[in-house]
């Protein structure tokens, strides 16, 4: 069997196991009584609720995930992509450069198929945003905001994106045997560099970052990360209310210097002890060294994959099975990691969630053995943000277990130790 057709194969029986799955969570949904861990705890309100938000979501995945299956196939078994490499190098030549110039014409191939991706998915992410969202009370944002994030995101994919594509293709070519470590490393500082500029340069464009005011929610913060000695440096609310009715809390920053910020939404679900202890799950997670270890493991990974990358670089059959007569860099680098990778990554996407939700448990463990009523405060926090975004409380066992990189609410409320309380 050809590489494409064992492409396409692979593909296909992803799409009918995950689509096995969708269906399994679809039925689940249907249920209409509250689990008997939560009865008591969970509102039949927000259950039901919760419940209609699920079926939606759960429609809106089936036909879009059909739609990018039948899409995707027909792209590479027509030639879509040699068509595209064939018309970016007409355009190229066009102006001016010639087939010699490979990297102006990946970039030229890039960019075309971005606003490709960007105008076929367009009108899913419109009704998923005014439509769906929208009937479920999330959406805060107007289209013109939708829009002008779009511009803000295409012109920084251009600046951003351009550059540091022209360095990998041309880090390749100069490297020679050993461009799969060269490239590592390129990656490797750049992913540094744009997690301390992303936070500070990038974000603000997009969100309005206001210091936390002096009052007991930010004497109590600081009071927490002083007793786990977490280096606080900075305390920010985001107004994330400004686009949807979700919420959430993260911090960012390098050794010494660690900020955290506070989703608006956040504090308005919250009560301030359930934020302090949401906060003390987050810490825990930087206590354990959790950030840290996937940081290694997604290195490791990236490591392994350019190596692997390296020895099929020049493999012709890869280039001439979906349809290529020369073997362009840009479209080696995207039949591996998108198409040959993909039974690895699933595989690796599995165990990584599993390892996710284990720091998950780990992290509440952590924050509800920080004190005197820790325990109380995080788990009626977690039922709360729960209620709030509505999330899914009654799901398929095998769905999230596949699909969840957080274990589920029942399972996190029974996990948690009640000692501090």
């Amino acid at each position: 069997m050809m590489l494409l057709e064992s492409t396409l194969a692979f593909l296909w029986a992803v799409y009918l196991f995950e689509s096995y799955l969708d269906i399994r969570q679809h039925r689940k949904l249907h249920e209409k009584e509250i689990p008997k861990e939560l009865k008591g705890v969970v509102t039949d309100e927000k259950f039901a609720l919760s419940r209609a938000y699920g079926l939606d979501k759960s429609k809106f995945g089936l036909l879009s995930s059909a739609f990018d299956q039948v899409e995707g196939t027909l792209v590479l078994w027509f030639g879509g992509l040699p068509f595209l490499w064939n018309f970016s190098t007409q355009l190229a030549e066009r102006w001016g450069y010639t087939t010699e110039h490979e990297v102006t014409i990946s970039l030229i191939f890039m960019g075309l198929a971005a606003i490709y991706e960007m105008v076929l998915h367009l009108p899913w992410e419109l009704y998923y945003t005014f439509v769906l969202e929208q009937r479920h009370g999330f959406n805060k944002q107007t289209l013109r905001l939708f829009f002008t994030d779009k511009v803000k995101s295409l012109l920084l994919g251009i600046m951003i994106g351009a550059p540091v594509l022209s360095a990998i293709l041309h880090i390749i070519k100069w490297g020679g045997d050993f461009f799969y470590l060269y490239t590592w490393g390129f990656l490797t500082a750049f992913t540094l560099i744009m997690l301390t500029i992303y936070p500070t340069l990038i974000a603000p464009l997009f969100n309005k970052f206001t210091p936390l005011e002096a009052g007991d929610l930010k004497t109590q913060i600081e009071k927490l990360a002083a007793s786990i000695a977490f280096p606080l440096t900075g305390l920010f609310v985001v107004d994330g209310s400004k686009r949807s009715g979700h919420s959430n809390a993260y911090f960012y920053g390098f050794f010494k210097s660690k900020r955290i910020v506070l989703f608006d939404t956040l504090l308005q679900q919250l009560e301030l002890p359930e934020v302090i202890a949401v906060l003390g799950h987050e810490l825990g997670h930087w206590k354990l060294n959790h950030t840290l270890k996937l940081f290694l493991i997604g290195e490791l990974q990236l490591f392994v994959s350019f190596f692997l990358f390296g020895q099929i670089l020049n493999w012709q059959l890869m280039y001439t099975s979906f349809g290529f007569t020369s073997q362009p860099t840009i479209i080696g680098l995207i039949i591996f990691f998108q198409f040959l990778m993909s039974p690895v990554d699933h595989v690796l996407g599995f165990l990584m969630n599993i390892l996710s939700r284990r720091f998950e448990f780990q992290a509440d463990e952590f924050g509800a053995k920080l004190g005197s009523g820790f325990g109380k405060a995080l788990k009626s926090g977690l039922i709360k943000i729960s209620q709030e975004n509505l999330g899914n409380m009654n799901p398929d066992k095998w769905y999230s277990i596949y699909h969840y990189s957080h274990p589920p609410l029942i399972e996190r409320l029974k996990s948690m130790p009640d000692k501090s309380d």
